[in-house]
């Protein structure tokens, strides 16, 4: 378990104030009927003018990976109903952020805030829903939100596919080949630094050797539920092939891989690793060549997540 700073008792006090003057002034907005009203995306948000421009933004910076429709390729659609559910009840300011904070791909955070309403109104435009006369402000963002979807379900995954091979296989996988490398059993245990306090540097001296390969293999061993979660989705917006026969062969041989991996991880058999690296590396090469790599390099397609047609 990661250790919590703790704020001292001066500190305490003036977040506790800062929250009473905070309740103060929200009793105040809501005394004088200040409360901005909440406005609908279908009302008129944005203007034309500033479509135009947020169109040719588009073409420049995010069509490659969206798609010329905004249909979708290697990222997600940005229009149609995958995207209204994604979506679905939020503030206009989410999207708005999302765009400015962590787009292009490639280059986040080099959009402007002016730019990234030219994407929003743009993005808009493209999904059928009205213009106005006057162009979409930042200060009017908080208060305007995508309709309530009704395919939007409680309970569907957090992430796209591709966040969860970044989050669980990538790192882990990683891990376990560099048996093949380095012995984790030769391995010194490094202190952490001092100061500056790293949790995640601290963190990595915690479990260190053989005890990080043992994780690494569970988690790869325990990644089957999570590849076959119904509604989950690819990074492009096209959904996972959960139910197919060859989805469900390939989840089952990386799961194989990493019950394989515990048991010689537990064993401290350095030497099995080369043989079960190649075994890992075959498992994700099988699975990517047919629903992954088919779609351009590393996946960029909007065929990405559609079963390659084997002749």
């Amino acid at each position: 378990m990661a250790r919590l700073i703790r704020l001292n008792r001066p500190g305490f006090r003036s977040a506790r104030g800062a929250v009473f003057c905070g309740h103060a002034f929200l009793g105040t907005l809501l005394l004088t009927g200040q409360t901005p009203p909440v406005r609908s995306i279908t009302e008129g948000v944005y203007s034309v003018g500033q479509a135009a421009r947020g169109q040719q933004l588009y073409k420049a910076q995010c069509s490659a990976c969206h798609g010329n429709a905004l249909e979708g390729a290697s990222g997600p659609p940005l229009v149609g109903d995958s995207f209204l559910s994604n979506w679905s009840a939020r503030s206009l300011e989410n999207l708005n952020d999302k765009i400015q904070k962590t787009m292009p791909f490639n280059l986040p955070g080099s959009l402007s805030r002016s730019q990234s309403l030219d994407l929003a109104a743009y993005v808009l435009q493209a999904g059928k829903f009205p213009a106005g006369q006057a162009e979409l402000s930042d200060a009017a963002l908080a208060q305007i939100v995508f309709p309530m979807a009704r395919t939007s379900a409680a309970g569907a995954p957090e992430g796209n596919l591709a966040e969860l091979m970044r989050a669980i296989a990538f790192p882990n996988s990683n891990i376990i080949f560099n048996v093949q490398l380095k012995d984790p059993g030769a391995q010194t245990k490094k202190p952490p630094a001092s100061a500056p306090f790293d949790y995640v540097e601290w963190g990595s001296t915690i479990y260190p050797g053989w005890l990080a390969i043992d994780q690494a293999a569970v988690a790869i061993a325990e990644t089957a539920p999570l590849l076959l979660t119904p509604g989950r989705r690819c990074q492009n917006g096209r959904p996972v092939p959960v139910d197919r026969a060859d989805w469900k062969q390939y989840v089952k041989e990386l799961v194989e891989v990493g019950r394989l991996a515990r048991r010689a991880s537990q064993a401290r058999n350095f030497d099995a690793f080369v043989d079960i690296s190649e075994k890992l590396n075959d498992a994700c090469a099988n699975c990517h060549k047919i629903y992954r790599d088919k779609g351009g390099t590393e996946g960029s397609g909007a065929t990405r997540c559609q079963p390659l047609e084997v002749k």
